[in-house]
């Protein structure tokens, strides 16, 4: 599966009309309806803002005002052409006054994100199980060592009352058997999946 590293925006003109390809990294739904209005607000002068993404939790698109299925549906056919994943696509279309047609919108909409994902540096990720070990301070060195003798991978660290990783094995060993002989000294638990870089 594959993303986009950082956020990256191209303009492209086509018979007077901008249209301006913003494609940012995002995760869930509400990731995605909040870069969505972020642009809404920046570009609220534009004739149109239409969106598609591909996220964790489901995708959507939205013709925002063009005729159906000339902007959102192409925009994320593209995405899903090029099987990316955890990304926002917002293309802001500034009206020139020369009609397209809806052949000429689909074209448009779709050269649009193809050029922004031409432009875009692609990370190959992967799903992965993540998992929370929590353990007295005391217990640091003997899961750092598990951690690299396992490789093992933390992804988070937090200090409180007591230490917390979140770890993942990215060659898909086992962690519960890894940490079952401290069983009661060092709690290993699920905590969720993650789409990581591979």
């Amino acid at each position: 599966m594959k993303t986009i590293k950082k956020a990256i925006q191209i303009e492209i003109n086509i018979k007077k009309s901008q249209f301006i390809c913003s494609l940012v990294p995002t995760k869930t739904k509400a990731e995605s309806k909040a870069i969505i209005q972020k642009f809404n607000e920046q570009y609220h002068d534009a004739t149109h803002n239409c969106t598609a993404y591909i996220v964790s939790d489901g995708e959507g698109f939205d013709d925002d005002g063009e005729p159906g299925g000339t902007a959102g549906k192409p925009m994320i056919n593209v995405l899903r052409k090029n099987e990316l994943h955890n990304v926002t696509a917002v293309v802001t279309r500034y009206f020139g006054g020369i009609k397209l047609g809806a052949g000429g919108l689909v074209r448009a909409y779709s050269k649009s994100v193809m050029e922004a994902i031409g432009e875009a540096e692609i990370l190959e990720i992967e799903e992965y199980d993540i998992y929370i070990i929590n353990f007295e301070y005391s217990d640091i060195k003997t899961v750092d060592s598990e951690v690299r003798t396992n490789n093992l991978e933390i992804i988070n660290k937090e200090y409180t009352d007591k230490v917390s990783y979140d770890i993942v094995s990215k060659d898909n060993r086992d962690i519960l058997k890894i940490f079952e002989k401290y069983s009661g000294k060092i709690n290993t638990k699920f905590k969720n999946k993650q789409f990581l870089e591979k």
